[in-house]
């Protein structure tokens, strides 16, 4: 199960809720367990549990998410969190941590621990200017193996009727709110709200985030599939792809090699699409990218490293320009986006 989190941190007592939790799943034997709370998240308590079989990895959903703005999402979200596990490790073993259990009623979610000196952070790498356009084609691989295996499987849609959750953890902190603060772009993003919504022929993740795939020793692991969804796959890449677009801003002498990260993951992910024409989710990509660019500046989930005006304002026209005079092809998002840093860039 590898080392503990933090190696001079002491344990602490675990939750009861945990322990109960884990007691029922037959996970331990142990009426009070150890363990070491994780930080970083804002829908779960985490924990790293120590069991008599070795450490385990918890979390359980919150109803409120930390975050300033006032964000509810009901609990029995990891339900589905478990299910898309399931399926992924199906269709790609290893690309997500393996599902120990789920207990509903506590909304309890157990799973295997993943050693944190053989699994780097992805999101820690590009912040620090470690791109590596393998990484990025990777993760474009591993994401159109999951929707390929999953548009073969339909039947798969009754176990993730999970609308109503989509819609309150993604539609509408992303693009409903941002289109409350934008009125002159709203028809442009409830059209993307409209689109997305109605579109339904795969497994979607929901949250692939560089903060959610750790990069192990046989490639990108998934994490945190809270908003599991059948719907449309395109709103998979494109949450994935705007991180690229916004590290430029986090970490700007190394935007080449996030601007060489987004074609990689591009058309790493294009090149495995079967289920529909490939020009037909580029466009919904590159549509849908410009609401989620906004989104992560005035939406009610801004990244936390985007806080300088003169960035907020380049992500504002950018987005503006592409919401309202939508482009098909992922190139050209790159292209206008490459554009507009130019302005922030000192001469």
């Amino acid at each position: 199960m590898g080392e503990v989190p933090v190696a001079d941190s002491a344990p602490v007592p675990v939750p009861d809720a945990f322990v109960q939790a884990l007691r029922a799943l037959g996970l331990t034997r142990e009426s009070a367990l150890m363990g070491w709370p994780l930080t970083g998240g804002v829908s779960s308590d985490i924990w790293c549990i120590r069991t008599q079989d070795g450490l385990v990895c918890a979390k359980r959903a919150l109803a409120k998410l930390r975050v300033a703005a006032d964000w509810h999402a009901p609990i029995e979200r990891n339900q589905y969190e478990a299910r898309w596990m399931e399926q992924a490790w199906q269709a790609q073993p290893g690309c997500t941590p393996r599902l120990l259990g789920q207990h509903p009623e506590s909304g309890v979610l157990v799973m295997q621990w993943l050693a944190p000196q053989d699994h780097a952070l992805w999101k820690i790498q590009l912040r620090d200017g470690q791109v590596n356009l393998d990484t990025a084609r990777q993760v474009g691989q591993t994401l159109v193996g999951i929707h390929r295996f999953s548009a073969a499987r339909p039947a798969l849609a009754e176990a993730f009727a999970t609308d109503d959750i989509f819609f309150d953890i993604r539609l509408e902190p992303y693009l409903v709110a941002t289109a409350k603060r934008h009125p002159e772009l709203s028809q442009a993003l409830h059209h993307l709200v409209e689109v997305t919504r109605t579109t339904r022929c795969a497994l979607v993740h929901g949250d692939v985030s560089p903060k959610n795939i750790l990069i192990g020793p046989q490639g990108p692991v998934l994490l945190d599939a809270e908003c599991a969804w059948w719907g449309d796959p395109a709103f998979d890449l494109a949450f994935c792809l705007n991180h690229l677009l916004l590290k430029c801003l986090w970490n700007p002498p190394a935007s080449d090699a996030f601007l060489a990260a987004f074609d990689a993951m591009s058309r790493a992910y294009l090149a495995g699409v079967d289920w529909e024409a490939r020009e037909a989710i580029e466009a919904r990509v590159a549509a849908l990218l410009p609401g989620l660019l906004l989104a992560r500046v005035d939406g009610k989930s801004p990244v936390e490293y985007v806080t300088d005006e003169a960035h907020q304002a380049l992500v504002r026209r950018a987005a503006a320009a592409l919401l309202l005079r939508p482009v098909e092809h992922l190139s050209d998002v790159r292209d206008s986006w490459r554009e507009a840093l130019l302005s922030v860039q000192p001469s």
